[in-house]
C-alpha cells in the first residue's frame, strides 16, 4: 500500500509540474489523424534540402536529407508525400533500402514507408515535385504582374507534403538547411535567415536553427528586392512595390518592441515581410522570419497594417507554442488575434482596437449563422472534429475571433494584470512544444489556482470550448468612433437621404467597413447610387472596403458595381475576399451562371487553397 501510495504521488507531481520533458514527448506522439507519419517509433529532427528550381517544367528537382531520432529498435520510418515522383531513397550509405509508396488518400496524399537499418541515422530522398503540387503556385510574367515569373508555397495545414516529402503534423519540428538554385535573375527567400540581394550564380543557402513544424516550412522565388526598416526587420517586393511597402509598414519595428514588452523577447532574430503577388489566397501567412502577405493589405494610409501585428504576435502563439494537430487550431489562432489587439491597442489606443474587436464580433455572428444554416453548428466548437476532412475546413472566424473571446473573457473577469502573466509563462513554459486543447485548460486551471489561488470552473471552460455558437458571457466591446458611425446612418435614414461628408474626413477602413455593414437590410438602386456617390466605394482601392461595398452590389442588383466585380475577382485571390463575392453570386440561379463565367477566367490566377473551395461551390 505504501509503494502504491508513494506511486500515486508521483504521478501526481508530475502531473502538477505540467511541462516535464515526458508529458510535452506524450501530446507530440498523438496520433494526427492528417499524417500517415509514426513519430512514436521515429521521427525527424533535421532536414538538410538541395533543389533546383525550374520555371520551364514548374517542377522542383530536390533531394531532402533527414536526420532521423528512433524509439528503441523500431524498424520503419514513415513520411507524408503528395503527388511526388520518389526516384530513390538512401539510409546513411545504404544506396538500396526497402521503401514502399501506400495507396493514395484523396485528402492526405500517400505515405511513403521506408524500412531501416540498424543503425541508420539519416534517410535522403531524391524527387521531384509535380506542376500541379497544391503547395505551389507558379505564375507566369503576366499573372505576377511582372517582367519575370513567380513561385511561391502554402504550405498550412498539410500541404507540405506536396513540395518535400516530410512528417507533415504540427507537433513534429526539426531544424533545416537548404540550398536552392534558381535562374539568375531571380532572388529566392525561405521560412530561415534570408539574403537582401541577389548574386550572379543564383545559388542561395538558408539556414533554420529553430525547430519548425513543417507547416511552417516556405519558398518564394522572384524578381524580389529588399528594404530595411530598423536592424531587424524589412520588407521584401517587386522593386516597384517596395518602397510603397516599407511606407505601409513602417511601424513594424514598434510592433515588434511593443510585443516584446508584452510577452517576451522575440526568438527569431529577424522578422521581415514579403509582398506576394494577388493570388496568394490569405491575408498572411506567418512563415518564421519571412511573414508572406497580400498586396491587398497596401491601403496608403496604413489602416490594414493589423494583419502585419496578427502575423508577428504568431511568432509567439503558434511558431513558439503550436497546436498539436489540426483540431487545436483555436490554439493557434484564438492567441494570435488575442495579442494582436493587444499590440494595436498599445501603438493605436484602445478605441482603435475596440473597433477591430467589435468588427471581429460582426464576423463571428455571422460565421455562426452561417455554419448554423448549413448544417454545420458542430463546426462552432472551439475544439474541432476534422478527421476525415480537409483541416482546410476549420479555417473560420470560430478559431480566431471566438478563441479570442474566449481569452477577452477570462483577462476580463479576472483582471488583466493576471492574464498577462499567465500568456508570458505559458509562451514561455511551452517554447518549442505541441499544445492541445486539454492539456491547455489544465494549464489554465492549475496555473491560476496555483499563482492566484482562483478556481476557474469547467462549466465556464467548457461552454467556450466543447459548445456550439457563442456563451451569454461573451464580451461586448464598445467603441465611440463607431458610435458616431451609427449615428450617422441613423440620420441617413430618418433625414430625406442627407449624408454629411464633414463626418467621415477622419474615418478609417474600420470605420467604413462598420458603416458598410451596418446599412439598413434592403436598399433601392437609388439609394445605392447616392451611397456610391457619397462614399465612392466602385472606385475603391481599399479591398476591404470593396469587398463588402460589391456584396451589397450583387445583392441590390446595382449593375455599376458589374465591371469592378468581375477585374477584382479575376485578379484577386485572397480567399477572404473571394468567399463573400462567390456566395452571394450564387444566390440566385443568373448570379451563379454569372459566377461561372467570372470563376473560368480567373481560376488560373488562384492558388490551389482557393480552388479547392471554389471548385466546389461553383460546380
Amino acid at each position: 500500500m505504501l509503494m502504491k501510495a508513494l506511486q500515486w504521488w508521483f504521478i501526481l507531481i508530475l502531473i502538477a509540474s505540467g511541462c516535464t520533458k515526458a508529458t510535452r514527448e506524450q501530446i507530440d506522439m498523438k496520433r494526427d489523424p492528417h499524417s500517415f507519419s509514426n513519430p512514436d517509433e521515429a521521427r525527424v529532427t533535421h532536414l538538410q534540402w538541395k533543389a533546383k528550381i525550374d520555371f520551364e517544367t514548374k517542377t522542383i528537382y530536390a533531394i531532402a536529407t533527414w536526420t532521423i531520432d528512433r524509439s528503441g529498435n523500431s524498424e520503419k520510418i514513415i513520411f507524408d508525400t503528395n503527388d511526388l515522383h520518389v526516384e530513390k531513397v538512401t539510409l546513411d550509405n545504404d544506396s538500396s533500402p526497402k521503401y514502399q509508396l501506400e495507396k493514395v488518400d484523396s485528402i492526405l496524399g500517400q505515405a511513403l514507408s521506408v524500412t531501416l537499418g540498424p543503425n541508420t541515422k539519416t534517410v535522403s530522398i531524391t524527387y521531384k515535385t509535380s506542376p500541379k503540387g497544391e503547395a505551389l503556385q507558379w505564375l507566369s510574367p503576366q499573372q505576377a504582374g511582372s517582367q519575370s515569373p513567380f513561385l511561391f508555397t502554402q504550405s498550412q495545414a498539410i500541404l507540405a507534403r506536396s513540395w518535400v516529402p516530410c512528417q507533415d503534423s504540427p507537433s513534429i519540428r526539426f531544424t533545416y538547411e537548404a540550398e536552392v538554385t534558381v535562374p539568375n535573375h531571380l532572388l529566392a527567400l525561405m521560412s530561415a535567415a534570408n539574403p537582401t540581394e541577389k548574386n550572379e550564380r543564383g545559388v542561395y543557402e538558408f539556414k533554420m536553427q529553430q525547430p519548425i513544424p513543417s507547416y511552417l516550412l516556405a519558398l518564394a522565388v522572384g524578381d524580389i528586392s529588399f528594404k530595411a526598416i530598423s536592424d531587424r526587420s524589412g520588407v521584401y517586393a517587386e522593386p516597384s512595390l517596395v518602397d510603397t511597402a516599407a511606407w505601409e509598414f513602417a511601424d513594424m519595428e514598434k510592433m515588434i518592441a511593443g510585443a516584446e514588452e508584452l510577452y517576451g523577447d522575440y526568438r527569431w532574430e529577424q522578422y521581415d515581410v514579403i509582398v506576394l503577388p494577388p493570388s496568394f489566397p490569405f491575408g498572411g501567412m506567418e512563415n518564421p522570419r519571412l511573414t508572406f502577405a497580400t498586396p491587398t493589405i497596401l491601403s496608403g494610409d496604413r489602416s490594414l497594417t493589423s494583419l502585419i501585428a496578427h502575423e508577428l504576435a504568431h511568432s509567439w502563439s503558434g511558431n513558439l507554442v503550436t497546436n498539436a494537430n489540426w483540431n487545436d487550431f483555436w490554439l493557434n489562432e484564438g492567441f494570435t488575434v488575442y495579442f494582436e489587439h493587444r499590440i494595436m491597442e498599445k501603438l493605436y489606443g484602445k478605441d482603435y482596437s475596440e473597433m477591430l474587436a467589435m468588427l471581429a464580433l460582426q464576423e463571428l455572428r455571422k460565421t455562426i449563422d452561417d455554419l448554423k444554416a448549413k448544417n454545420e453548428y458542430e463546426d462552432t466548437k472551439l475544439k474541432l472534429n476534422l478527421e476525415g476532412r480537409n483541416p482546410d475546413e476549420g479555417v473560420t472566424d470560430i478559431a480566431y475571433n471566438k478563441g479570442y473571446f474566449f481569452l477577452r473573457s477570462i483577462e476580463e473577469k479576472y483582471g488583466r494584470d493576471k492574464f498577462d502573466g499567465f500568456v508570458k509563462d505559458y509562451f514561455n513554459e511551452n517554447a518549442f512544444q505541441a499544445m492541445d486543447t486539454e492539456r491547455f485548460v489544465d494549464y489554465l486551471k492549475r496555473y491560476y489556482q496555483t499563482k492566484y489561488s482562483i478556481s476557474i470552473a469547467d462549466e465556464s471552460i467548457n461552454s467556450w470550448i466543447f459548445t456550439e455558437g457563442l456563451p451569454a458571457d461573451c464580451p461586448k466591446p464598445v467603441s465611440e468612433r463607431f458610435e458616431k458611425v451609427d449615428q450617422l446612418i441613423a440620420d441617413w435614414k430618418t433625414n430625406a437621404g442627407r449624408l454629411d461628408h464633414n463626418k467621415t474626413g477622419q474615418w478609417s477602413t474600420h470605420e467604413w467597413l462598420h458603416f458598410l455593414r451596418n446599412l439598413p437590410s434592403s436598399l433601392t438602386i437609388s439609394e445605392m447610387e447616392q451611397l456610391d456617390t457619397f462614399g465612392q466605394f466602385t472606385a475603391s482601392g481599399n479591398a476591404e472596403i470593396l469587398t463588402a461595398w460589391l456584396t451589397l452590389a450583387i445583392r441590390y442588383n446595382y449593375s455599376k458595381g458589374n465591371d469592378r466585380l468581375e477585374d477584382f475577382l479575376i485578379h484577386t485571390g485572397r480567399r477572404k475576399f473571394l468567399n463573400p463575392l462567390y456566395n452571394e453570386l450564387v444566390k440566385t440561379s443568373d448570379g451563379r451562371e454569372r459566377a461561372r463565367r467570372i470563376y473560368q477566367k480567373a481560376r488560373p490566377n488562384y492558388h490551389f487553397v482557393a480552388t479547392n473551395t471554389f471548385d466546389k461551390l461553383l460546380n
